[in-house]
């Protein structure tokens, strides 16, 4: 077993304080990876979310990060530097992209400051955090994108959220050939409908469950853990030689 001592790797996760975010975070805290993690406003959880990893004898850090605000991120990147050179380290391994928030409006009715937010949440801050924390991240690491189902197939009221993720998709190939020559593969993967409290636990709804689960050929809703595992594997040595892929995790959903 690694202790606290070993150089073991280190993963960097935004939004990592609830849902698929949580999920992976402890997921690879018990790979034996130590873990950075932004939230937005729910102290309390990430501080819970601190303490569980550091029972899986892991180093954790919790860092306050409001991926809207770009102006911020040259002072999280020092945030980041600092916190690492506390762990006696220079350097990431890993950076996960997954901080998002929903947008429920029909095409007609979205506005400009809707159509913003999710530019800001969702394409810019994946294009500027992974720009900043380049520096940090080591030669021959990884960048996972969190994409979306819905920049596949279509659900009415969430066009101004998935044409970001669409967005996220594309900048994830341009990411992987123009990172090539550090050996940093980049990958996006696509989740579908996943029981979290994402867009206000909208997904939680019974109905709108068994709707999912009925045009879904594995038969249920998805669960964290189900994308977490995907995530993970796209981490870990044995699939190095993949980069620039969308990997849908969707259980088939309208195939």
């Amino acid at each position: 077993m690694k202790t606290h001592h070993d150089k073991a790797p280190i993963a960097l996760i935004t939004g990592g304080s609830r849902g698929l975010g949580r999920s992976l975070a402890l997921k690879l805290a018990d790979q034996g990876i130590d873990v950075l993690f932004t939230y937005r406003t729910a102290v309390d959880e990430a501080l819970a979310l601190v303490a569980e990893i550091e029972r899986r004898q892991r180093k954790a850090a919790a860092l306050a990060l409001d991926v809207r605000k770009s102006e911020t991120f040259p002072a999280f990147a020092d945030a980041v530097r600092a916190n690492l050179a506390g762990w006696q380290r220079d350097r990431i391994d890993y950076l996960v992209n997954n901080a998002g928030s929903g947008a429920h409006a029909s095409f007609v009715e979205t506005t400009e400051e809707q159509l913003d937010e999710q530019y800001a949440v969702h394409l810019k801050a994946t294009f500027f955090v992974s720009q900043k924390l380049l520096p940090l991240i080591a030669d021959g690491g990884r960048i996972v994108n969190i994409s979306s189902g819905l920049s596949r197939y279509t659900y009415p009221g969430q066009s101004a959220y998935a044409v970001m993720k669409g967005g996220v998709d594309v900048l994830t190939r341009y990411m992987a050939v123009e990172l090539g020559p550090r050996r940093i593969a980049v990958n996006v993967v696509a989740p579908g409908g996943i029981v979290t409290d994402f867009g206000g636990g909208v997904l939680r709804d019974p109905g709108l469950q068994k709707a999912v689960a009925g045009q879904t050929p594995l038969g249920r809703m998805g669960e964290p853990e189900d994308v977490s595992g995907v995530v993970a594997t796209l981490l870990a040595d044995e699939t190095r030689w993949i980069t620039g892929q969308r990997i849908e995790v969707t259980g088939g959903y309208m195939l």
